[in-house]
């Protein structure tokens, strides 16, 4: 596949699935009209924003997976262009600010971006992770930031192979980074050194996320496009085991993309993965045995709560599964082609947001729809991509354009 057909493919791909500016390429004015219109619900509550903090211009119309984190007290939030910024949880009020956009010789550029003389985008793409007293962070310029959290002064950054499109995962006193070109790094979280590096290798199409890694039980959990799922040893970075979970099928290398794009879920003994090319599986962590395997398909991650997985597919439909057993406990599709973000467990209900700027609710137990709230003005530069955050009974969501609202937790 010549470099033009591969990127024109790429494009098309992810303007279906990758959140970007519009939709009505893919349907008439009647169609989109149709995905437009919400179902007639009874509103079990009301969720109200209690406030409300603009971060920079968002991600604008860029891939992105960056969200609110939420700790020490805080809630931090970034833009795509290196504002990164402390909020006080309870009235929205700014502790500090730290911008990390990077030099350029070019100082004509500025002005797109409209930043300061001299300073280019940061390209911040990978959501933030806490540990440590620290914010970590990567780039797609292949820069991977620690600020101190208390402060927000930059305490190292270190260039990696590669974009950084993911967030870090960071244990036992490693940060563990996914690039795109196929490259985990391990990196010393106090000082930033590469301490390993473990390459796998790229399929000439493949998505344009990856996979967030997850650092458990002295190993580093990885999707990989090639539809695999590998663990690396944390201390050392050589590959413990690697398994399957799709194969790639199709007489297209459209038909035949398989990546695993979702963040490894691991709970108790096992790890819970799902790709693009359509398997939801169950693994053993320390064996890398198949316990059980399913047909969905999804580039989202999974949210968990007690026994129960859920996965938002690529087509937009909600499924509950048992994680014991695979066995699908209800699903429901009322929301289909409205590109939903992944889940996020709220007490007894889970949240999706939309492209439309939409956070609609729905019971664990039965998949009810059941309330919805219009963060944004309808508008695809306020959809609600990333999910929204629950941590300490603080509910945070981000928008596309970068507003940053906290809301009412429903009773």
């Amino acid at each position: 596949m010549n470099k033009f057909v591969k990127a024109s493919a790429l494009a098309v791909l992810m303007a279906g699935i990758g959140g970007c500016s519009t939709i009505s390429g893919w349907f008439s004015d009647e169609e989109e009209l149709e995905i437009r219109k919400l179902p007639e619900i009874t509103m079990a509550f009301k969720t109200e924003t209690l406030w409300s903090e603009s971060i920079g211009d968002g991600v604008e119309n860029y891939y992105s997976r960056l969200m609110p984190a939420i700790g020490y007290g805080k809630v931090f939030a970034a833009d795509r262009e290196g504002v990164i910024v402390a909020f006080d949880p309870e009235n929205g009020d700014e502790i500090w600010e730290q911008r990390v956009s990077r030099k350029s010789k070019k100082s004509s550029l500025f002005n797109l971006y409209g930043l300061a003389a001299g300073q280019v985008s940061a390209k911040v793409s990978g959501g933030l992770t806490l540990a440590y007293e620290t914010v970590y962070f990567g780039t797609e310029d292949g820069l991977v930031f620690a600020l101190d959290q208390e402060t927000g002064d930059i305490k190292w950054k270190t260039q990696v192979p590669s974009e950084v499109v993911a967030e870090p995962s960071v244990d036992s006193g490693i940060v563990v980074v996914n690039t795109v070109s196929g490259s985990l790094m391990g990196l010393d979280a106090s000082t930033g050194e590469i301490k390993w590096q473990n390459d796998s290798d790229v399929p000439p199409l493949t998505l344009r996320g990856i996979s967030a890694p997850a650092a458990a039980a002295g190993g580093a959990i990885v999707g990989l496009a090639n539809g695999r799922l590998r663990v690396a040893i944390l201390e050392s970075g050589l590959t413990a085991w690697e398994q399957v979970v799709a194969k790639p099928a199709g007489a297209t290398e459209l038909e035949r993309i398989v990546d695993v794009d979702s963040k490894p879920l691991v709970f108790g003994a096992n790890v819970y993965v799902v790709s693009y090319g359509g398997t939801l599986a169950a693994i053993e962590l320390r064996s890398g045995n198949v316990i059980w395997s399913r047909e969905y398909a999804s580039y989202r991650d999974i949210a968990i709560s007690g026994n129960r997985l859920f996965v938002t597919d690529n087509g937009g439909t909600l499924y509950a599964i048992d994680r014991r057993n695979g066995i699908e406990l209800w699903s429901n599709s009322e929301l289909r082609k409205r590109t939903l973000s992944s889940a996020t467990v709220i007490g007894d209900y889970i949240a999706v947001g939309d492209k439309f700027g939409y956070l609609h609710y729905f019971t664990q137990d039965e998949g009810k729809y059941v309330s919805r709230m219009e963060v944004g003005d309808d508008d695809e530069d306020e959809s609600v991509y990333s999910p929204p955050v629950f941590v300490d009974n603080i509910l945070m969501v981000q928008t596309r354009d970068g507003q940053l609202k906290r809301l009412s937790v429903p009773e």
